[in-house]
């Protein structure tokens, strides 16, 4: 405290020296006249700077030697560093200057440039833990990926910088594919610091892709513990993930606990289509039929879909199409003006051969949503309204030109999918599949819900509807081929 006061005071007096030099130089012509004793000095403007810059150095080097007596009287006093700090202090400064270029030369991106500040920085400051992120981070610019491995490495062996150094090597993992030693460091990395939102992302979607679900819901319990997630999504995400184990668990033959992930799904996020579905399916082969009618009307008030309907017919898969008419209104009564709604009571009329039912069921869609499905409808219609072939082919004419209606989509990368996943195929993506018409650029996907009637079996003593379709879809065939034939 004393030597800083000493230092700004001598500061003061510089200062002061100086102004009063400059007065004295302007009021002599220039010249600087000294006495000392019984001697006098005259100097000229240049001498006069000379002795100025050397008065300077005399100044700084008795600072120097004050410092030096100082240190000198505290390592005779017992402090037994008292000069190796002295001497490191001046070291240290140099070392500091150099991150400081360093970091300065790592943004500019001058990778070589900052990977040799800081290596002159690491030996002035011989503190590793302030520059080894820096070499990564330079080696990395540079090209230098081993170099930054090694740096990285070098950081997991310090307590504060341990998180820093599997992150970036982490990073590294993920550049390189290797998704398996990346979970690895993701999970380390998430034991070291749970409350980073990046690291659980980066932890959920591994575990995910690596369809381990029941960690992957762990790891989204813990954003939600931390803030990093709003309830409303964390159930949603988190329906997702028991929905994915369930048709996994599916996949694997183990139904009897995909039917509890799947019910479990849908408890929490109801809306969720393909949840309810599943669900439904598993309340029907549990043999609960009316709890799976319940979950597919609770999802059906949220938002119609096709899959849905599919799901409702499979509780009663032997009734007769007129029965079934009967049975879909209480499904239909919830959104009777929602174009799915129509549609769906459409097919239902066309299988029970009621066409003029299904003409004032369908309404005006076919001219105010044309797609695939409403124009195919219609010609499915005219077909059993007795209608010529010119008229029916008319409708598949056009039927070919426009949309196909709504399909999954991702919202990311706009890939469709012919089934709802909860990654996108192409830029696998988490939970970004919607149920919306993209009208450019889509293509044909091959599902249960694209053909006509929809939602119909086959039926013992019904197969006149089902040749109807038939007959539809091959006229549908032959206008594909003339249409082909004639480009």
């Amino acid at each position: 405290m004393l030597l800083s006061l000493f230092k700004i005071l001598l500061f003061v007096l510089a200062v002061s020296g100086l102004i009063y030099g400059t007065e004295l130089l302007l009021n002599n012509g220039g010249n600087l006249r000294i006495a000392v004793a019984s001697y006098e000095f005259t100097l000229g403007p240049v001498q006069t700077v000379i002795a100025i810059v050397l008065l300077l150095v005399v100044v700084w080097l008795v600072l120097k030697l004050l410092g030096l007596t100082l240190a000198s009287l505290r390592f005779l006093a017992g402090d037994e560093t008292a000069i190796t700090r002295f001497f490191a202090r001046n070291r240290e400064r140099k070392g500091f200057r150099m991150l400081t270029e360093a970091n300065i030369a790592l943004a500019s991106g001058e990778g070589d440039l900052a990977l040799a500040k800081a290596s002159k920085a690491e030996r002035l400051l011989r503190r590793p833990e302030l520059t080894n992120l820096i070499r990564a981070q330079a080696a990395e610019m540079s090209g230098d990926r081993d170099g930054a491995a090694q740096a990285y490495k070098r950081l997991l062996t310090d307590d504060d910088t341990r998180f820093v150094g599997v992150r970036g090597l982490l990073k590294q993992k993920l550049g390189d594919g290797d998704t398996e030693t990346a979970l690895k460091l993701a999970e380390k990395a998430f034991v070291l610091k749970p409350r980073n939102a990046e690291m659980s992302d980066t932890l959920l979607q591994l575990q995910a892709k690596n369809e381990n679900w029941k960690a992957a819901r762990k790891t989204l319990g813990a954003k939600l513990k931390y803030g990093h997630m709003p309830r409303d999504l964390h159930r949603r995400r988190d329906a997702i993930l028991a929905l994915a184990d369930a048709q996994a668990r599916i996949a694997a033959g183990d139904t009897a606990t995909a039917h509890d992930e799947a019910i479990e799904a849908a408890r929490l996020a109801p809306a969720l289509v393909p949840a309810a579905a599943m669900a439904a399916r598993s309340y029907i082969a549990l043999g609960k039929p009316k709890n799976a009618a319940k979950a597919l009307k609770a999802a059906w008030g949220r938002e119609p879909h096709p899959d849905l309907a599919a799901a409702f017919a499979e509780i009663e898969p032997t009734e007769t199409p007129q029965a079934r008419v009967k049975r879909f209104g209480a499904l239909i009564s919830q959104k009777p003006v929602h174009p799915e709604s129509k549609m769906l009571l459409a097919e239902l009329e066309i299988a029970a051969e009621n066409f003029p039912a299904a003409r004032k069921a369908l309404g005006d869609l076919a001219e105010t949503t044309p797609n695939a499905r409403t124009l195919t409808l219609m010609a499915a219609i005219e077909r059993g309204e007795g209608s010529d072939d010119s008229t029916v082919k008319a409708w598949l004419a056009k039927a070919l030109t426009v949309s196909r209606g709504p399909q999954w989509t991702c919202e990311n990368c706009g890939h469709v999918h012919a089934e709802w996943k909860a990654f996108c195929d192409s830029c696998n993506a988490f939970d970004t599949l919607t149920w919306i018409d993209k009208a450019e650029g889509d293509t044909v996907q091959a599902s249960s819900v694209s053909m006509l009637p929809l939602i119909v079996g086959t039926l013992p003593g019904h197969d006149t509807s089902d040749a109807d379709v038939t007959e539809t879809a091959s006229d549908a065939d032959i206008i594909d081929h003339d249409a082909t034939a004639e480009k």
